[in-house]
């Protein structure tokens, strides 16, 4: 089964990206390989968002780190880049080279609330719903403009 690398992009890559990395690497791992990024990075992960990381599992090491990392020639090609706060939606997003699927999902930044685990814990259940309904699409069957309209409509359909 092919796997498809997808970036998760926000601001300052400190909570909600972060948790849809270690979602997606974590639920849907046979079927992708998900990073994240900033484009402004803060340097550091939210306590709360890295404790709810680590309750799923996920122990890979966790950097706040800036989407450049993912812009040289020896980064993985994405398949799809999904921005994740509206911050980073109305950026100007660096070409990034394969032509990946854009798609914007906005979600609630928790980082507002820092002492607040429910807010963590909604935007962590809504990115798991989104990526749900990524890794349930026949991708391999799908043309990349296909690909990039369902992962759009995705975020649509799970508004809240």
């Amino acid at each position: 089964m092919e796997r498809y690398n997808v970036l998760f992009i926000c601001t300052g890559n400190s909570a909600r990206s972060q948790i849809a990395e270690a979602i997606m690497n974590t639920i849907a791992a046979d079927k992708f390989v998900a990073y994240s990024a900033g484009s402004r990075p803060r340097g550091t992960v939210e306590p709360l968002a890295e404790q709810l990381i680590r309750q799923l599992g996920y122990t890979k090491e966790l950097r706040s780190k800036s989407w450049d990392e993912f812009r040289t020639a020896d980064a993985p090609t994405m398949d799809f880049v999904i921005t994740v706060c509206d911050d980073a939606a109305g950026e100007a997003c660096p070409v990034w080279p394969g032509e990946p699927a854009l798609a914007h999902w906005g979600v609630a930044d928790p980082a507002r609330t820092p002492d607040d685990a429910s807010a963590f814990f909604k935007a962590s259940q809504l990115l798991r719903r989104r990526i749900e309904l990524l890794a349930a699409l026949p991708l391999a069957q799908l043309d990349r403009l296909a690909r990039q309209q369902a992962a759009r409509n995705i975020a649509q359909e799970t508004s809240v």
